[in-house]
């Protein structure tokens, strides 16, 4: 026996941190954000010092390039590369962009790195800024991260006072400032166009690209946008070596990849695995299995946007490829895990009504598509859908993904198409045979008392809010299903299992 670990539990002697490898979140939990010596007594800006006094901006963009850090906020795209495309342009100003516009429901990666570890994120702006000759940065973040904002603006006083953001960062001819710009929630100030626009302070609407914002972004200046995530990996690639980071993950996906862990499942939480751990390591080793015992019907990946994966998908790796493949993306790192008991209708219903809701209107595919789509889902889970209305849904969900403007509109049919053609028997069950398996959607639902159990004790009946329930004590009771609202108050009254619903 070792002695010295004898009485000591480590993160690894954990099940839920054993699968995982912390990089992006390794000081989250472990220092005061609110220190800035407790972040350099964990070698924060040594990254940056190393950049400025020892690495040419080209060699910094090298050892990203090499590293194969893809954008973590969901499309995956070269971050070295999107550094290489701003950095040759000639502008008498330049910027960097910090994309903190966490809007996927159940998302909180950016947020939790931002409240614990905020200095990492502005050291690798300040690194960025030094790669592509940027003197300003920017941080949009939503107005509803409080705690994030207020240890931002801390972490940006203290960065200046100690000389590691402003003028001439150690002794040298480089200068870095930072500000924040507030955005009001709009899901679409995530799409890096819009949130250009809202940052100016004009609506918060994509626009055509090219010119893309390496060469004109923000006020029409050569600008480079990261998100949260993408950042927090920077400072450890130029201090550990862009061979330490590529040694993880998959061919194509280094590195880990941040997730916000959720649904019907034990173990719920911030999770960063490594790229290329299957989905069934993520949901039954991270996340403890479903809960109650029950089986694992889908998971929804990548927020709104992305697609859902079943349990013929729990071999799948989780990285960029593959996902694809499988018809889900990786998306900024949402994950949602479904179990039998959740009607897949209904899901699609959910997030495209989310994804409708936070159009900004600018593109008719968008704005009137997806409020057709979701006219359809509303009738499909009301029980008057058809058939005909089915192959009408698959067929705006192509139009709307080939032809809207930006990546909202593009992505928003993904929850729909990914649960037809996986989970098509449950559409079907909702038109021919105007049921719900899952019996969620409320129109489609019936309860009844089965008279053999029903031993007439009349408690369904004081529970129930409408008197929807009759009979005679110690007989069996019914229901008028006319004046029945739906509610289960019944059936959780019953102590004979007398009420089901079907």
């Amino acid at each position: 026996m070792d002695f010295n670990r004898a009485h000591v539990l480590e993160m690894e002697d954990i099940a839920f941190f054993k699968p995982q490898k912390r990089v992006a979140l390794e000081n989250c939990g472990l220092i005061d954000p609110e220190s800035i010596e407790e972040y350099i007594a964990k070698d924060g800006y040594f990254a940056l010092a190393k950049c400025v006094s020892e690495m040419t901006p080209g060699a910094v963009i090298e050892e990203i390039t090499k590293s194969g850090l893809r954008g973590r906020g969901g499309a995956g795209f070269p971050t070295g590369t999107k550094w290489a495309f701003a950095a040759p342009e000639v502008a008498d100003q330049k910027y960097v962009v910090c994309n903190a516009d966490e809007g996927d429901p159940g998302a909180f990666m950016d947020r939790s790195v931002l409240e614990g570890d905020p200095h990492r994120v502005l050291e690798a702006m300040a690194i960025a800024g030094y790669a592509i000759g940027a003197s300003q940065g920017f941080i949009y973040i939503r107005a509803e991260y409080p705690i994030a904002v207020e240890r931002l603006r801390l972490a940006i006083r203290q960065a200046q006072e100690l000389g590691v953001l402003g003028k001439n960062i150690f002794g040298s001819s480089f200068s870095f400032n930072i500000e924040l710009r507030l955005g009001a929630g709009a899901f679409v100030c995530g799409e890096e166009t819009a949130l250009l626009a809202s940052t100016e302070g004009r609506r918060g609407e994509p626009r055509p690209r090219p010119p893309f914002p390496a060469v004109s972004g923000l006020f029409e200046k050569p600008t480079v946008i990261n998100n949260v995530e993408t950042l927090a990996n920077i400072p450890k690639i130029i201090r550990m070596g862009a061979d330490w980071f590529s040694a993880m993950g998959t061919e194509r996906s280094k590195g880990t990849k941040v997730f916000a862990l959720a649904g019907k499942i034990n173990n719920i939480g911030l999770i960063e695995v490594p790229m290329g751990t299957t989905l069934e390591t993520v949901i039954n080793e991270v996340g403890g299995g479903i809960q109650g015992g029950k089986k694992f019907k889908a998971a929804q990946i990548g927020g709104p946007s992305g697609g859902c994966l079943t349990s013929a998908h729990l071999g799948v790796a989780i990285d960029y490829e593959s996902l694809t493949q499988a018809g889900a993306m990786m998306g900024s790192g949402g994950l949602i895990v479904m179990d039998e008991d959740t009607c897949m209708v209904d899901i699609a219903r959910f997030f495209l009504e989310f994804t409708q809701e936070e159009s900004c209107g600018k593109c008719p595919p968008c704005r009137i598509g997806t409020k057709r789509m979701l006219e359809i889902l509303d009738k499909i889970t009301t029980g008057n859908g058809t058939m005909e209305d089915l192959d009408h849904l698959e067929t705006l969900a192509e139009t709307i993904r080939d032809s809207s403007l930006c990546a909202l509109g593009q992505t928003a049919p993904n929850p729909v198409l990914s649960t037809i053609k996986n989970f098509r028997d449950e559409y079907e069950a909702h038109i021919l045979e105007k049921r719900c398996p899952s019996g969620v959607c409320l129109s489609l639902l019936s309860y009844t008392i089965d008279p053999e159990k029903c031993i007439g004790c009349g408690l369904c009946a004081k529970a129930c809010p409408v008197e929807a329930i009759s009979g005679v004590i110690k007989e069996p009771h019914s229901i008028d299903q006319s004046k029945c609202i739906k509610c289960g108050a019944c059936m959780d009254t019953c102590k004979f299992s007398a009420i089901s619903k079907k």
